[in-house]
């Protein structure tokens, strides 16, 4: 059944957002109280774009409405009534209403919490589109079992964003003669000679033309996975993760994968966006969708269409955390999307300073990445690390390719490593 004119209205309607970064309000309706002064939240950088106002905003909807108000109050995270999804997306994608046993935009309640902004209404879904137009493609959110429930709030973001004292120094300066290929021009797969970028992984070249992962590379990263003690671990010699936990005495590091990386080129290269060697960078190009499991696991991500071994799914994307800023939020919630540690450069330093020891946690900012539900060995996707726009890998992306051929509407998997803490709740 279709979706009305004014129903479509009201569910994409924007958002009355507060102006003032450093205003906390409380918010009912349809009684809203006064305005209350607070700090300033602290400043997300896009790492793209410079920096952008913060929108740290922490909360998670879950379906247990009453038990997570209580949890907020007591961890000092804002906390919304969860808002029932009044349409769904069938296979084909088209929107269709269902019964919602509440109202859409009523009973809004914000716990106060003084050290962050917060918005006056918090993001909602667009069942049509996850991603709110952020991606190249449109990806659907579909429930197929009866549920009114939306997947759990969070605000869709494209790129990495820092949350406040990481490094991450894209400085063209920093981006040397040997780390780029400035003569290059058109598709470096092509050339002759392969560039520098192109040649980086292994000396050998990562893509095909066909702007897939070779099939050696693939198999390689899988194996790291699966036998990580088979000379694939390395150790710090004061591991950051240990350092930041309370103890008097930190433990020796327990190890870290040592996981193969692509290069691919970037600005400084004299190469466009359509070289072969710029894959991630094109952002989202498979058709996907976010569907509610039946298997126990909540939401997941899964193909609509067939894809072969090597394909570029997504990025997990989310905001950038020292060590000890994720283990501040540990501390203060436990209920957080999986949180991925970006220590592929740990092992080649003496003692990291806070802000190079960085994490990943897509919980309050992130893509359909967040989706990826975990499996222990057959999972059909592989984490492979990217190196664009920072040459020592402090900082680099987290790409999920295809680690074999997959069938139309098959779930998408991946294998669960390189996790500090972890739950089902995405």
């Amino acid at each position: 059944m279709d979706v009305s004119d004014n129903e479509t209205s009201l569910i994409n309607r924007p958002m009355d957002v507060s102006e003032n970064p450093q205003d906390a309000l409380f918010l009912q309706e349809p009684k809203p109280e006064p305005e209350i002064d607070v700090p300033a939240a602290p400043v997300a950088n896009d790492l793209n774009t410079g920096s952008s106002e913060s929108r740290a905003v922490h909360s998670e909807a879950q379906n247990n409405g009453g038990s997570l108000q209580e949890q907020a109050l007591e961890t000092y995270a804002p906390f919304v009534k969860p808002i029932a999804c009044k349409h769904a997306v069938d296979g084909n994608g088209n929107a269709a209403v269902g019964s919602s046993s509440e109202p859409s935009f009523q009973n809004w309640v914000v716990a106060y919490q003084p050290q962050e902004a917060l918005f006056k209404q918090r993001p909602l879904h667009d069942v049509a589109d996850i991603t709110k137009g952020e991606e190249r493609v449109r990806i659907p959110i579909v429930n197929e079992f009866g549920s009114d429930s939306c997947p759990p709030l969070f605000y869709y973001i494209r790129k990495n964003l820092i949350f406040q004292s990481a490094y991450v120094n894209t400085s063209l300066a920093r981006i040397g003669d040997e780390d780029c290929c400035a003569d290059c021009s058109g598709n470096c797969l092509l050339e002759s000679h392969p560039c520098a970028c192109a040649r980086s992984t292994g000396g050998e070249i990562a893509y095909t033309p066909e702007g897939l992962v070779r099939a050696e590379l693939i198999d390689e990263c899988i194996a790291v996975n699966h036998f990580p003690e088979k000379d694939n671990k390395f150790y710090c010699k004061a591991c950051p993760l240990e350092i930041y936990k309370t103890k008097p005495s930190p433990d020796p590091c327990k190890g870290h994968l040592a996981r193969k990386f692509i290069k691919e080129c970037w600005s400084k290269c004299g190469c466009g966006m359509q070289c072969g060697n710029r894959v991630i960078q094109r952002g989202i190009t498979c058709n996907l969708q976010v569907f509610f499991t039946n298997e126990g696991k909540g939401w997941g991500l899964r193909t609509l269409d067939g894809l072969p071994k090597g394909a570029f799914i997504c990025e997990l994307v989310g905001e950038v955390l020292t060590s000890s800023e994720l283990h501040e939020r540990k501390a203060k919630n436990s209920k957080h999307v999986d949180q991925v540690l970006l220590d592929a450069s740990w092992g080649s330093e003496g003692v990291l300073r806070d802000e190079e020891a960085l994490c990943l946690d897509p919980t309050f900012y992130g893509n359909v990445g967040r989706f990826v539900n975990h499996r222990c060995y057959d999972a059909n996707l592989v984490i492979i690390p990217v190196e664009v726009e920072t040459p020592d890998r402090h900082y680099y992306h987290l790409a999920l390719f295809t680690a074999k051929k997959i069938e139309a509407f098959e779930e998408l998997t991946r294998v669960s490593v390189c996790i500090i803490f972890s739950n089902t709740s995405t």
